[in-house]
Formats: C-alpha cells, structure tokens, sequence
C-alpha cells in the first residue's frame, strides 16, 4: 500500500516530465517522523548525479518538534538510493541539454519512504500558457456537460 505525503504540483507546470523513477532516500529518525506527519516541502528541490552518487538538494523536511538536540538539518543534502546502472544512465541523460531531476512525490510503501523522481525539461512561457488555455477549455466542457445532465 502507498501512502503519498507530499507531491511537487509546480514540477508538472514547470516542466516536460518525460521518465519517471523511483528512488529510497537515507534520512535520521527524526526526519522519517517529521516526513510522517507530512511536514516535508519539494518546492524548488532538485537532484544531481556526483561521483556515481544521486543526492537531492533543496528538499525542506521540518524539524521534528519533540527531537530536541537530535533534530536534523532542514534543508541538508540527502542521498537517493538506485541501482549503480540506473544512476548511470540517468547522468547521461542528464548531461544532454535541458534535462534535469525533479523530484515529482514523496510516499510510503511497506513503512519505507520513496521519491518519485522526474526526467524533466523545461517549459518554454507558450508552453504554459498553451497547457492553461487547454485546462480551461476542458473544464469549461465538463461544466456545460454537467449542466446539460442537470437540465435534461
């Protein structure tokens, strides 16, 4: 069972989400407690490939309040767990022009934290307002379909 606790709504609107992966993440007690509590925040995190290593920056895991003097760092830099071939290839696809990785979810499986991470690309400023126009079109449909079920 997947319990999601936090999800990157500004990855979607920002970026071409092409892959996704998942990945484990080595965190203190005291982080998994705060990530239970979903005191966790992606905005602006990102992940990078150093030294055959993936670690992910920029993420904001509260501190946990009855932690006292064994409370983490907030914004720390936290190693991701992958397979050796997967990091690889991620580093490659990387390297091309305009990708990056973002992390999209935070959930828990089987009491385990997991990062859904993104192959992204960046969105040009027509792109966004492309993808606007397109979700406005569409719910303004389902409200006349709505209507239409409602009067007839």
């Amino acid at each position: 069972m997947e319990k999601v606790i936090s999800k990157n709504r500004k990855a979607r609107h920002d970026f071409h989400i092409e892959e996704s992966y998942e990945a484990g993440i080595v965190l203190t007690g005291t982080e998994v407690k705060s990530i239970r509590n979903a005191r966790v925040n992606l905005k602006d995190s990102y992940a990078k490939v150093e030294g055959g290593e993936l670690f992910l920056y920029n993420m904001h895991v509260s501190p946990y309040d009855p932690g006292n003097r064994f409370n983490h760092e907030p914004l720390r830099p936290r190693k991701l767990l992958m397979h050796k071939k997967e990091i690889a290839r991620l580093a490659g696809k990387v390297k091309e022009k305009g990708y990056a990785l973002i992390p999209l979810k935070v959930h828990m499986r089987e009491g385990l934290v997991k990062i859904e991470l993104g192959l992204a690309r960046g969105k040009k400023k027509y792109d966004k307002r492309r993808d606007i126009a397109e979700r406005d079109q569409k719910r303004e449909m389902e409200r006349e379909f709505k209507e239409k079920q409602i009067t007839g």
